[in-house]
């Protein structure tokens, strides 16, 4: 599990400090249990080389547990991830299983929660991104963007095929100029504008310009499709 948190945490970029949660004041199980159960939390801890501190009385009612705290691009920590260990909830729920050796034995319970509650991580994620979001992630990946009336039918023809190609897309048709349709793009921290105009639909191509202002080489709609999708796999 704590393999599993690293993983996807590195996938967000997210940085994370660890904690055990103690047995708190009002609590179930055995002093025995509680023992075994944090130990098996700390050995495991020192196993993966991680540093952790220890938080007391902070653990659940049940068994102890693993913290897992983000932070976030302004250095605040938000507790989201966390794995516990549960010798006493196999006891009360009288759970067992049958062995290599055919006899009955009581199982452990690992409750493990990766993202933690998805609306808290949702909301760090926008705040950490600033709503900036890299591109496999952002609710919309691409907006188009004509010139003028004349291009749009062949804009709204790129969206289309985008669409059905797995891209989030957005047609912007609006009577504007052209800049101030790219501003608003900007603004809203889409990753990319395709640029239509008229020498986009004679050539059959979009002009890409990326949220930064770097300019692409003009693409054919099924190559701009295949960068999108192969950024999306380098998670960036």
């Amino acid at each position: 599990m704590l393999n599993f948190v690293r993983e996807v945490m590195a996938i967000f970029g997210f940085e994370y400090e660890l904690e055990i949660s103690t047995r708190p004041e009002k609590s179930i199980g055995s002093d025995q249990d509680w023992e075994r159960a944090t130990n098996a939390l700390m050995s495991a801890l020192r196993d993966s080389g991680l540093p952790f501190e220890i938080n007391a009385g902070d653990g659940a009612f049940y068994g102890p547990k693993i913290d897992i705290k983000l932070k976030d691009a302004l250095d605040r920590k938000w507790q989201c991830a966390t794995i516990q260990c549960d010798f006493t909830l196999p006891e009360r729920f009288d759970l067992n299983y049958v062995g290599s050796d055919g006899e009955r034995h009581r199982p452990v319970m690992v409750h493990r929660v990766i993202l933690g509650a998805i609306e808290r991580f949702i909301g760090v994620l926008i705040e950490h991104f600033a709503g900036n979001f890299p591109l496999w992630i952002a609710p919309v990946q691409v907006r188009v963007v004509n010139v003028t009336d004349s291009q749009a039918a062949y804009a709204q023809e790129v969206g289309d095929f985008l669409r059905r190609e797995g891209v989030r897309v957005q047609v912007d048709l609006r009577n504007e100029k052209l800049s101030f349709k790219i501003r608003e793009a900007q603004m809203e921290k889409v990753p990319y504008m395709l640029v239509i105009g008229d020498k986009e639909v004679a050539a059959q191509t979009v002009a890409p310009r990326h949220r930064s202002g770097t300019n692409l080489e003009p693409l054919s709609p099924a190559d701009f499709a295949a960068l999108i999708a192969e950024q999306c796999r380098q998670y960036h």
